[in-house]
C-alpha cells in the first residue's frame, strides 16, 4: 500500500462520518484543556512567586502523567475497548479544571497538570484510535488527518481563548476553567454515546490481559520509529514555547499581555493545522523531510530571537515549531493507520507519543533550570543547538530509511 496521503479536501470531508467528527471533538476538547494554562503561567508565577525551573517542573508533571498513562491506556483500550478507557480519562480532565479554577498553591497547579497529562494520555491513545475505528478500513487516511488536526486545533484554541478572557477580565481563571468544564462535559456525554465496541479479536480470545510495556508488532516497529524520529523533536519545540514562551515574552521582550502569549501559542498550532491540509497529498517521506526542516529552522529562529530581543522572530520560531510538530504527527499517524492492525492501533499511538513526549518533558525542564543558573540567552541557546542537532540526526535517518524502502518497492 502506498504511503501517499492522496485525498482531495472535498472527498476527505465527504467520507468523514458524523461519528468520526464526534470522536474528534473529544480529542479537541481535551487538548483545549492541555494548553489553556499557557497564558496564565506568568500570572500564577507572579502571584505564587516560583522560578522558571519550578514552572518547567509543573509543565513536566503534565508529561509525567501523560507518559505514565500511555504505558497502560493503549493496551487497555486495545483489549477492553475504547470507551472504558476514554470516560475515566475525561473525568480526570474535569477534576483538573476544578483544581485550576481554585488554584492557590504550586501543589494545586501541579496536581492539575498531572491530571491533565492523564487525560491527554488517554485521548492520544484511545481517543485517536476511536476515530480510526469509527472510520473503518476504507477511511484510514482521512482518520489519520482528522485525528491529527483535532489534536492541534484544540491545542491552539485553548491558549487563545484563555488569553482573550485573561486580557478582558480582572480575575479570569474561574471563567476560563468554567468554560473548559462545559467543553469537557460535552465531550464526556458524546464519548458515552459513541458506538464503540470491544475489539473482535479480544472478544473471541477471552484471555485476560497481562500488562506489559507498550509495544507494536515487529513488522510495524520501524513505522512507529519513523514517526518518533520527526514528531519527537517537533513536539519538544512546541513544548518549549508552551512552557517558557510566555516568560520569554515577559522577561526578554517586555510583552506582558496574556492575549499575546496565548495568541502566539494559538498561531503555532494554527500553523500545525493548516500545514497538514496543505501537504495531505504528499508522500510520507516528503512530509517527514519538511517536518525536520521546519523544526531545525525553528531552533535557528529561537536562538536569533533571544539574542536580538525580537518578538517577531520569536513568533516565527513558534510558527515553525508548530509546522514541525504537525508534519511529524501527521506522518507518524498516517504510517500507523496504513500499516498497524486495528487490534494494536491504540498501543502504537501510545508508543509514538511516549517517544515524542519523553524529550518534550526532559529538555524544557533542563532548559528552565539552565536559564535560572546561566541566564536566558545561554539557556535558550543550549536548548536550540541541542534540539536542532537531534532533529537533523533523527530526521536524516528517517528520510534515508524511507528512501531505501521506496527504492526497493519500485525495483
Amino acid at each position: 500500500m502506498s504511503d501517499t496521503l492522496a485525498v482531495s479536501s472535498g472527498r476527505a470531508v465527504s467520507r468523514i462520518t458524523p461519528d468520526m467528527w464526534r470522536a474528534a471533538w473529544t480529542v479537541t476538547a481535551v487538548f483545549m484543556l492541555s494548553n489553556s494554562p499557557t497564558p496564565l503561567y506568568v500570572v500564577w508565577q507572579r502571584a505564587l512567586g516560583f522560578s522558571s525551573g519550578t514552572l518547567t517542573v509543573i509543565f513536566a508533571l503534565y508529561i509525567a502523567g501523560l507518559l505514565g498513562t500511555l504505558l497502560l491506556a493503549g493496551q487497555l483500550s486495545d483489549r477492553y475497548g475504547r470507551k472504558p478507557v476514554l470516560l475515566p480519562g475525561l473525568l480526570a480532565g474535569l477534576v483538573a479544571c476544578a483544581l485550576f479554577a481554585s488554584a492557590s498553591s504550586v501543589a494545586m497547579l501541579a496536581a492539575g497538570r498531572l491530571l491533565t497529562g492523564i487525560a491527554v494520555g488517554v485521548i492520544v491513545s484511545a481517543g485517536m484510535a476511536s476515530i480510526g475505528d469509527l472510520g473503518g478500513a476504507q477511511r484510514r487516511r482521512q482518520a489519520a488527518l482528522l485525528a491529527s488536526v483535532a489534536m492541534v486545533l484544540g491545542a491552539g484554541l485553548g491558549p487563545f481563548l484563555a488569553g482573550a478572557v485573561a486580557r478582558t477580565l480582572a480575575h479570569p481563571v474561574p471563567y476560563i476553567f468554567g468554560m473548559e468544564l462545559l467543553v469537557l462535559s460535552s465531550a464526556f456525554v458524546i464519548a458515552a454515546r459513541l458506538p464503540l465496541k470491544r475489539p473482535a479479536e479480544a472478544r473471541r480470545s477471552g484471555v485476560h490481559l497481562h500488562l506489559h510495556l507498550p509495544s507494536v508488532p515487529a513488522d510495524n516497529r520501524l513505522h512507529v520509529a519513523c514517526g518518533i524520529g520527526v514528531f519527537g523533536p517537533g513536539i519538544t519545540a512546541t513544548s518549549f514555547v508552551l512552557a517558557l514562551g510566555p516568560s520569554l515574552l515577559s522577561r526578554l521582550l517586555e510583552a506582558h499581555s496574556p492575549l499575546i502569549s496565548g495568541g502566539m501559542a494559538c498561531a503555532m498550532f494554527a500553523a500545525a493545522t493548516g500545514v497538514q491540509f496543505a501537504v495531505r497529498s504528499w508522500p510520507v517521506r516528503a512530509i517527514f523531510a519538511a517536518g525536520t526542516t521546519a523544526t531545525v529552522l525553528s531552533m535557528c529562529a529561537l536562538c536569533f530571537a533571544v539574542h536580538a530581543s525580537s518578538a517577531l522572530v520569536l513568533v516565527l520560531a513558534a510558527l515553525l515549531a508548530g509546522v514541525g510538530q504537525g508534519l511529524g504527527q501527521l506522518g507518524g499517524l498516517t504510517l500507523i493507520g496504513l500499516h498497524v492492525p486495528d487490534t494494536h492501533r491504540a498501543e502504537a499511538n501510545a508508543v509514538m507519543n511516549i517517544g515524542g513526549y519523553l524529550p518534550a518533558g526532559l529538555l524544557p525542564v533542563m532548559t528552565g533550570y539552565a536559564i535560572d543558573f546561566l541566564g536566558l540567552p545561554t539557556g535558550a541557546t543550549l536548548f536550540s543547538v541541542a534540539l536542532a542537532g537531534i532533529a537533523l540526526v533523527s530526521g536524516g535517518a528517517v528520510f534515508r530509511y524511507l528512501s531505501s524502502r521506496d527504492a526497493m518497492a519500485s525495483s
